[in-house]
């Protein structure tokens, strides 16, 4: 700052960067499909460990902002563009909910119990995935801390209102989000109630058949959690924890690029 007001810097000075754009992006994706560390990825481009870790910190989230693909060309960013999408495409979209272990926060630490999952009795991140049929990956959010459960997730995600604006939409889910299907059930597909124990023979052959068919139409949400599976920085996250949730949107925005041209 001076007399004349705010000092302007001219183009091309500063400190320069110990590594090119190029560079920068393949570091953040080796660091991401392989889970190396930032040490190990010093040694192989020949720079400080701080360079490999502020290349990371600038381009995931340039990844992370990038949103979702599509075969049609648009890229889906919020629950409401996915939503506006499924109902211009005739999509039935299929929402589920995965989680990632993470590392267990420090003794005695405040709130330190509300990442430990009630079904993996680990801590853990989730987030809700959505696919269509074919098991394209169209949106990854809705981050939260391992002990919420996944329906109570989509509803302050705002999903009833959303059932409302885009009437023609239909979910396909699993047998955790039953009570989100009494909502509207000609809309919203869930596994039917378990029969009762003094249930007829028949009436769990249709309780079968029934069940078998509705994991036929969401096998392709699974798939596509699977798919950012394998990138190893999400089978178990070892990083810093507020990190995480621009980690798996990076993931996921680089698998739906693959999954769109399916």
């Amino acid at each position: 700052m001076n007399a004349f007001g705010p000092q302007a810097r001219a183009a091309g000075t500063g400190r320069r960067h110990g590594l090119v754009f190029v560079d920068r992006v393949l570091v953040t994706l080796a660091h991401l499909r392989l889970d190396l560390t930032h040490a190990a990825l010093a040694e192989l481009f020949d720079v400080d460990r701080c360079t490999v870790t502020k290349a990371i910190g600038e381009i995931r989230p340039l990844l992370a902002a990038r949103g979702f693909a599509t075969p049609t060309g648009f890229r889906l960013r919020t629950l409401a563009d996915v939503f506006a999408y499924a109902q211009a495409e005739g999509v039935r979209l299929r929402l589920d909910g995965t989680e990632i272990q993470v590392r267990r926060p420090a003794a005695h630490r405040a709130l330190g119990r509300r990442f430990v999952s009630g079904k993996r009795r680990q801590n853990t991140h989730k987030c809700t995935v959505a696919s269509d049929g074919e098991g394209r990956l169209l949106w990854v959010d809705v981050h939260r801390s391992g002990r919420m459960h996944d329906q109570t997730a989509l509803k302050t995600e705002g999903i009833e209102d959303l059932l409302g604006q885009f009437p023609q939409v239909e979910l396909s889910l699993d047998s955790g989000y039953q009570g989100l299907a009494k909502l509207d059930p000609k809309r919203i597909m869930v596994p039917p109630p378990e029969p009762s124990q003094a249930a007829s023979a028949d009436e769990i052959t249709v309780y079968q058949c029934a069940r078998r068919h509705q994991s036929s139409e969401r096998i392709c949400v699974e798939h596509a959690i699977a798919e950012i599976k394998t990138w190893r920085v999400l089978k178990r996250y070892h990083g810093k924890r507020e990190h995480l949730a621009q980690t798996i949107d990076a993931v996921a925005s680089l698998a739906s690029d693959r999954a769109a041209r399916r």
